[in-house]
């Protein structure tokens, strides 16, 4: 399937910046837009209903290594595909399990064949070829699934980016002819590390196989941020302007912000979620630390401007307590105002990318806040 699911509804006139729309199988996603990491099959503290209806969340990221490892993409399969297995019937996105392999350093051997690594769980060996990662994909029937690919660590000498860019190529190649099930799109991902040549070589090679969609791997993984930024820069402006545009894991609202401006219209990361988890909360004034023992008395809101549950009713000294005692409620509360906080900047995005404000909010100190309490609006 290389015919393309994306529609451009509106391109900004200052920057590369662009509202669109993403058919799936289980419905249509409005970009640019982020998505929630539910890497085992759910977003950590938040039940699949507030995901829909208090985050507003349009579609959510599993990931294909460890659901493959535990509970298996049989049991998954058998329980209906992954949509009925955690009860989220919106779009899913998996990874191939590329990134994962790139992660386990020496638990791991690449050859042109696949990747023989151990597992994390109980080191029971295993072995993932680029065709076994899109059967297990097809198993877990997510709407879009990623081609396997290597993430080479940086930094790292041209000779083995080179190599290492050119195999993810043949995978590439292989995974499309493996994929078996027309209701998912397959997209294919950029590689190159921060090599300009080795970028146009990967785009010109993965377009040249032709896919409905296109990631940019390998970003966001031990490089300087400028650096990333350029490389960035460089290589959205070559994917076809008729598919979607995905940045792999990439995720401070900042690096948002950029992306966006370079084209980009899809995005995951865990940082939101985590963050939460350990107390690190993002606001429209900034970042809020709520361990900090200035919040002991503090019985404001954890941010007057936002409108999600929790800073609609607790706070900062309720947030705090229940960090502090490692309360289950607090996880919850503060992913599902991070979740909210992000999600939100998404739609101001879009929004300012249609009012033509966009590049004034988008500069090179991005007016965050702004773009956030935009997307808040209720018009």
């Amino acid at each position: 399937m290389t015919e393309s699911p994306y529609t451009l509804i509106h391109q900004d006139k200052a920057t590369a910046a662009r509202v669109g729309k993403l058919q799936t199988a289980h419905g249509v996603v409005n970009t640019p837009i982020f998505m929630p990491v539910g890497t085992r099959g759910t977003v950590k503290a938040c039940t699949p209903k507030m995901l829909s209806d208090q985050i507003h969340a349009e579609i959510i990221l599993a990931n294909t290594y460890h659901l493959y490892l535990r509970p298996g993409h049989e049991i998954v399969q058998e329980a209906g595909g992954l949509h009925a297995f955690m009860g989220w019937q919106h779009p899913i996105l998996t990874d191939s399990g590329g990134f994962q392999v790139f992660s386990l350093g020496a638990l791991r051997t690449i050859t042109e064949e696949g990747v023989a690594f151990r597992s994390t769980i109980d080191g029971t060996e295993h072995f993932i070829s680029p065709e076994r990662s899109i059967e297990i994909q097809n198993a877990l029937g997510a709407d879009i699934i990623m081609a396997f690919d290597e993430c080479p660590a940086l930094p790292n000498d041209y000779a083995y980016l080179k190599n290492s860019m050119e195999m993810t190529l043949r995978w590439a190649a292989r995974c499309k002819e493996a994929h078996q099930n027309s209701d998912q799109l397959l997209f294919g991902i950029v590689q190159g590390g921060m090599e300009r040549d080795l970028r146009q070589a990967s785009v010109d090679g993965t377009v040249a196989i032709g896919f409905p969609g296109y990631a940019i791997g390998g970003l966001s993984v031990g490089e300087e941020k400028d650096l990333m930024y350029e490389t960035l820069a460089y290589t959205a402006p070559l994917l076809p302007t008729e598919k979607p545009r995905y940045l792999m894991g990439v995720g401070t609202p900042e690096d948002l912000v950029y992306g966006v401006r370079c084209g980009i219209d899809m995005f995951d990361c865990v940082m939101p979620t985590r963050n939460a988890r350990n107390g690190s909360l993002f606001t429209t004034e900034g970042i809020v630390r709520i361990r900090n023992s200035k919040y002991r008395r503090d019985f404001s809101p954890l941010d007057p401007e936002c409108t999600c549950y929790t800073c609609q009713n607790f706070t900062r000294t309720y947030l705090r307590h229940l960090h502090i005692e490692n309360e289950i409620l607090g996880s919850q509360l503060h992913t599902l105002h991070n979740l909210h906080f992000y999600l939100s900047l998404m739609r101001g995005i879009r929004r300012a990318i249609h009012n033509g404000s966009f590049a004034a909010l988008a500069g090179d100190e991005p007016d965050i806040g702004a773009l956030v309490k935009l997307g808040q609006r209720k018009s």
